[in-house]
């Protein structure tokens, strides 16, 4: 039997320098040595060797592209194991000071490729309350409705769906701030895709904060029902 070597992730994540970089590239993009070298206060060179071991840890990617080589997070499976490495680090105070240091980035934002926050976990609650998704097996299943089409979801057929059970269509993943539940996975995604597509959600001045439009209020309250207004400050 084959042991799983945390102590690899535990070393890769210890370094304060190294985290800053992992949250920065949670937002889902790929960013140079050097950006990620400003985003963590630290010179390229210093960057460079943090990345190697990130790298080394099975964390991170990089991509050559012309002259200049692009670092991002491994796959959507890191993302998610960040996000809720988040929801365990800091005790409930100091989750309090955070999120008011955290501003926009707290209320709604980019969990890589999908949405968190509590706008987020608000819209997965209506998806169980009205049927669409079904929690099961400690996942989450997509049923079909009306709403999935209006939010740019194209839901895979049954055969497909069978296929794929070691990679859900629809994930749940624990939300940093909240300490509930959002969806991710391949749904998740085409939800923030179709979003920024319409121009329900833009970005803002935080890496990964998103900004909530008012098209993307109205759509929401259209759709689900859902009073993004009280959640969030549209």
């Amino acid at each position: 039997m084959t042991t799983p070597r945390f102590d690899i992730i535990g070393q890769a994540i210890s370094d304060a320098s190294r985290t800053r970089m992992l949250c920065e590239l949670m937002e889902g993009r790929s960013f140079t040595n050097k950006e990620l070298a400003s985003a963590a206060g630290i010179t390229a060179q210093t960057a460079s060797a943090h990345l190697r071991l990130l790298q080394d840890a099975g964390l991170v990617l990089a991509e050559k592209r012309g002259r200049c080589v692009f670092h991002r997070l491994a796959n959507a499976e890191v993302a998610g194991v960040l996000e809720q490495l988040a929801t365990i680090a800091p005790s409930d105070h100091l989750i309090r000071a955070q999120r008011r240091k955290a501003g926009d980035i707290a209320q709604l934002r980019s969990c890589y490729d999908h949405l968190a926050g509590p706008l987020a976990v608000a819209m997965t609650d209506r998806f169980l309350q009205r049927g669409l998704l079904v929690e099961a097996d400690g996942g989450f299943r997509a049923c079909a409705g009306e709403a999935w089409q209006k939010l740019g979801v194209t839901l895979p057929p049954a055969s497909a769906v069978a296929a794929a059970a070691r990679q859900p269509f629809a994930r749940p993943c624990m939300d940093w701030t909240e300490r509930r539940l959002h969806v991710s996975g391949p749904l998740g995604k085409q939800l923030l895709t179709h979003a920024f597509e319409r121009g329900w959600v833009r970005r803002n001045r935080y890496k990964r904060g998103l900004q909530l439009t008012g098209p993307g209020a109205r759509a929401l309250d259209q759709i689900l029902g859902l009073r993004s207004a009280e959640l969030i400050d549209a």
